[in-house]
């Protein structure tokens, strides 16, 4: 039987508010290099019309920014593959086979939901903390199961993801990964984690936006009002309170904190769908109880 039966089908999803002329260029001469794989690609304006896209390559232009996770919800409804990659403007992928490797490890473990390459700053190497998806984050080059995801650099069988209910749109901006991956692994998959695969993206700060310290505290209390059964709850946002003290310096950043908790408890999470104890005791034998 000819080889070209196995060829993988990749859909990828990549995001522009046309805010990176030098990235986002570099990062689809990347993403069009790639090698071993049937790719379609489509390009989101969130808020703009697309620019400086290559020939051949499809936009959708959404007249106001709905944020990330329901941008990318928009890509992955027009694009097509049995595998979706979601792939930040910039970002890019230093060797033409890395979509090919990830999407071959689909095949070699049927209940991947998901798989992560390793992410690392292109000047320094460095692969920062939360790029890497397991509470034991000390070395990165370290494969496995892993029970998040960092969502701008990540492939995901679409079968799974359609399954899940995609990405949470209404996030707008952080967390949604570890939403989806919760529901990915409470429909029976799991993710991957594969650092021989590697993808370069600058080492920034997301505390530099303003909004950071509020979304990111909201949607944490989100996170766990959608996904948890109601005995976790509690222990999840007390776990995630302390750490906050602990982590966030400064008047400004606690206040914006404590407003977004505030909000979070206020509603507007969504529809409840609590992971079953079955899925809360395989995430926690992974290596991540949904406690974290």
């Amino acid at each position: 039987m000819s080889t070209d039966a196995f060829r993988p089908t990749v859909g990828a999803v990549v995001l522009t508010m046309n805010d990176r002329p030098e990235e986002f260029p570099r990062a689809m001469d990347s993403l069009l290099a790639q090698e071993g794989i049937d790719l379609d690609v489509v390009v989101v304006g969130n808020g703009c019309t697309p620019r400086q896209v290559p020939p051949g390559v499809r936009t959708v232009a959404l007249e106001e920014n709905v944020g990330i996770p329901e941008g990318r919800n928009v890509g992955a409804a027009n694009v097509n593959g049995d595998y979706l990659f979601f792939f930040d403007n910039d970002a890019h992928i230093p060797d033409p086979d890395a979509l090919a490797r990830l999407a071959a490890e689909f095949r070699r473990v049927p209940r991947a939901a998901y798989v992560q390459p390793r992410i690392a700053d292109p000047d320094t190497g460095v692969t920062l903390r939360r790029w890497i998806p397991r509470l034991r984050a000390s070395n990165p080059a370290e494969p496995g199961v892993v029970t998040v995801m960092a969502e701008g650099v990540v492939m995901i069988r679409r079968s799974a993801f359609e399954a899940a209910g995609g990405w949470p749109g209404h996030f707008f901006l952080f967390h949604e990964g570890i939403d989806l991956a919760w529901r990915l692994w409470d429909h029976g998959g799991l993710g991957l984690y594969r650092p021989e695969v590697v993808v370069h993206h600058p080492a920034t700060d997301p505390a530099r936006h303003d909004s950071f310290h509020r979304l990111n505290a909201r949607n944490r209390v989100w996170l766990a009002r959608r996904n948890l059964p109601r005995l976790l709850i509690p222990f999840n946002l007390l776990t995630w309170t302390l750490l906050t003290l602990w982590r966030v310096r400064g008047h400004s950043a606690r206040r914006a904190s404590i407003k977004g908790f505030t909000e979070g408890l206020g509603g507007g999470h969504g529809t409840r769908s609590p992971m079953s104890w079955t899925t809360a005791m395989r995430l926690t034998r992974a290596g991540r109880p949904p406690v974290f």
